[in-house]
């Protein structure tokens, strides 16, 4: 055993994957529909008592987590294939255990509609990564101003509509953050509120954008998705809906990421461009060529050279992709300098892109880094989802054999990573427990 390995953080009976790096990607990735979205899309289910087909659904464990927390409300669930059918009719409870979210974060965002729908809600604190302060004091704030009243106790956030028999009012709204999950919760709460809600100062995400298309498909009445201020006039109800959720923006830049790095021509589809334009940016910037083709896009390594980015809120350069970005810039020549302004600990996966031979400093939220002509294969752990995801990018670029732990933060995010990969030509295999499937999580 080498000494690396003795003094790796791997668990060694734990679930791997092993990565023969140095290997030419070729062919075309096919990115999943978006987690992100089809969570909350999920959440919506509740706001009506119709059934509500969502299509393109990725097979993840935090999707399968979603889908246990609310059967256990009372919503009827059936899966086919990439569409599972949600009722709400159904709908008993409104105090999805601890058990189950404590384990997924998007799991908080359903204090909006059951708030709407059954004029009370109690939701633990959120769970998910670790990866810094994630408040929901945006959430609550806002929920109060339509009118419920808010405590929190024993890690229990619990909400009831004071007055206007049971049902939210609406109200203009100032949220100090452009928070996603706050303008998630809120857009759906405010559907079935009485009169006119304004959001102000919201996030601006492709995933807001996709709630909006369903909860319009489902008869809400709203406007400005997309931009800083979003309109909603509540409706008494709403009804059933068939929608599909929108490519992965985070998995699509993974894949092109993993191109680059491999220094690999790549075809990933079906991308929306106008979501990766920050990444893309970066890419071209590094050296990469990146050309449309159908409904994907084809991205061709150049001479790679160091640049420097900062994470920020969409439009920006997404959190999500900061540490598989990190990855890649650890094997370009000259210096890059990252910068992370979204979580405070986000770059857990530095250390372990050290063990690998990357020059990497930090000081505080900064990483500063000098490229080096190769990494080195290591044992390896994700500590968080898409630190990961960075791990493996890493384990395809390095000379050697790299082990990659973490898998059970892996599968949140990622559908079957390793066969995808190996279908273009990644050596890369899991040692251990295949990958949960949807409702095994």
């Amino acid at each position: 055993m080498t000494l690396a390995a003795l003094n790796s953080p791997v668990d060694l009976n734990e679930p791997q994957l092993s990565i023969i790096g140095q290997q030419r990607l070729d062919g075309e990735l096919h990115v999943n529909g978006a987690k992100n979205s089809a969570l909350v899309l999920m959440a919506a289910s509740v706001l009506s008592r119709g059934s509500i087909r969502i299509q393109n659904m990725p097979d993840l464990t935090d999707i399968g987590t979603m889908a246990k927390i609310l059967i256990s409300l009372g919503v009827g669930f059936r899966l086919g294939g990439s569409s599972a059918v949600l009722t709400g009719n159904g709908l008993t409870r409104h105090d999805p255990s601890y058990d189950l979210t404590r384990k997924l974060r998007a799991s908080f965002f359903l204090i909006g509609p059951l708030l709407a729908r059954h004029g009370v809600a109690k939701v633990p604190l959120p769970g998910g990564c670790r990866i810094g302060s994630r408040p929901v004091r945006e959430h609550n704030k806002g929920l109060q101003a339509m009118g419920a009243r808010i405590s929190i106790e024993g890690g229990m956030v619990s909400a009831e509509v004071v007055g206007n028999h049971g049902r939210l009012q609406g109200c203009s709204i100032h949220l100090d953050c452009p928070s996603v999950g706050a303008t998630e919760t809120l857009m759906m709460a405010a559907t079935l509120a009485e009169g006119e809600t304004v959001l102000h100062n919201v996030a601006q995400e492709p995933e807001v954008v996709d709630l909006a298309g369903l909860l319009k498909a489902m008869g809400a009445r709203i406007h400005g998705a997309g931009s800083s201020t979003i309109s909603i006039s509540g409706v008494k109800e709403l009804h059933g809906a068939d929608y599909a959720v929108i490519p992965d923006r985070i998995e699509a830049g993974t894949f092109l990421i993993a191109a680059a790095a491999t220094r690999s021509q790549l075809h990933v589809t079906p991308v929306v461009p106008d979501h990766l334009g920050a990444v893309l940016a970066k890419l071209e910037e590094l050296g990469c060529g990146i050309s449309p083709q159908g409904q994907g896009l084809t991205i061709t390594p150049g001479q790679l050279r160091g640049c420097e980015l900062r994470t920020q809120p969409f439009p920006g350069f997404p959190t999500d992709l900061q540490a598989p970005f990190m990855a890649l810039l650890t094997t370009v020549q000259g210096d890059s300098f990252i910068t992370e302004t979204i979580f405070e600990n986000r770059l857990q996966h530095v250390a372990e892109l050290q063990r690998m031979g990357a020059q990497i400093r930090t000081r505080g939220n900064v990483a500063i880094l000098e490229g080096v002509p190769m990494l080195s294969g290591a044992p390896v752990a994700g500590t968080d989802l898409r630190a990961t995801a960075a791990m493996v990018v890493a384990g395809l670029a390095a000379d050697g054999v790299t082990h990659v732990a973490g898998l059970k933060h892996l599968d949140r995010g990622y559908t079957r990573l390793e066969e995808r990969l190996q279908a273009v030509g990644a050596r890369i295999s899991r040692i251990g427990a295949t990958q949960s499937a949807l409702l095994a999580a």
